[in-house]
């Protein structure tokens, strides 16, 4: 019996489009260095027309995450493995780049924290561990989970998506495959299909690279939806460091035609924050008044004005 059941899923792991073998995987180790890195490369420009042929969806989902941002929910990222991992990227980006607080964009990594710099693949496979972690997170109806598995049958974020539906959240699947069955797991399923890898089951390459274009997508659209760009700028860019202080500086001085010197004493009104120190230019009020309208504006600076 058990001997059986070890054949099963031989087959059905045999069968992933993404162990599949491809033409130029054969005798791969006999070529050249040059010619190895050359393949590669040749195979990532697969990733943007996967990309591109599923931009309505990844546009359903920024959507959906922004509405729930909106709403007071968060942002929940779930994985294993790269996958895990790069949904941990973007969650740990989105504070920094669009002054999204930590505990509205988190990720649950299969195997914890500790996979986020050693590879830990067997944790993948406890599905059990996804919902108590998910418990422990609190996830709720007015949350949108993100379920990343390139392969599509990662039973981490499978089970992920299982109880965020359970638990009445939007869910989003990432995923490299193209199946049916997805659309009964998930709200939206993107499938950004990249064909086999170079080196068959190795989704850190062009699996890795269209996941973070999607999430990257995903993300960046729903703050652009949320009043976070404004005019092609991060106008709620944290400036806590030297880099980022010299962006929100050159923000503020493109964004309102000031000199240097008045653009930092604007800055300087608005403690550092470029968003408020326009706000404070475009309204032509004080700071208590451009809080007001900043927030009555849903944070969308073309909706403030000197009226």
């Amino acid at each position: 019996m058990k001997r059986g059941r070890r054949r099963v899923e031989l087959a059905r792991f045999s069968a992933l489009a993404s162990e599949a073998v491809g033409a130029h995987s054969r005798d791969l180790e006999l070529k050249s260095t040059e010619e190895v890195v050359r393949l590669l490369v040749a195979e990532e420009q697969k990733v943007r027309a996967a990309a591109a042929a599923v931009t309505a969806v990844i546009a359903r989902a920024a959507e959906m995450v922004a509405d729930a941002l909106r709403g007071g929910g968060r942002l929940i990222y779930a994985g294993a493995g790269t996958s895990g991992r790069l949904g941990a990227l973007d969650a740990a980006e989105l504070p920094p780049t669009f002054g999204l607080r930590p505990e509205q964009a988190i990720a649950i990594l299969a195997g914890g924290p500790r996979a986020l710099s050693r590879s830990i693949e067997g944790a993948e496979d406890r599905f059990e561990t996804a919902e108590r972690r998910l418990q422990r997170a609190g996830l709720g109806p007015d949350d949108v989970l993100c379920a990343i598995a390139a392969s599509g049958v990662t039973p981490f974020a499978r089970a992920a998506l299982a109880h965020a539906r359970a638990r009445g959240a939007r869910t989003i699947f990432v995923t490299c495959v193209e199946d049916e069955a997805h659309h009964a797991l998930s709200d939206v399923v993107i499938a950004a299909v990249v064909g086999p890898e170079l080196l068959p089951g190795s989704t850190r390459l062009k699996g890795g690279s269209v996941t973070k274009v999607v999430l990257n997508a995903i993300s960046t659209a729903a703050m652009t939806r949320l009043g976070k760009v404004y005019r092609g700028r991060m106008v709620d860019v944290v400036a806590s460091n030297d880099k980022l202080r010299a962006r929100a500086l050159r923000i503020v001085m493109e964004l309102t035609d000031l000199d240097e010197r008045k653009a930092r004493a604007l800055l300087k009104r608005a403690k550092g924050h470029a968003k408020l120190a326009l706000a404070i230019h475009l309204s032509g009020t004080s700071v208590t008044e451009a809080k007001r309208r900043l927030v009555a504006a849903g944070g969308d600076l073309r909706r403030i004005d000197r009226s």
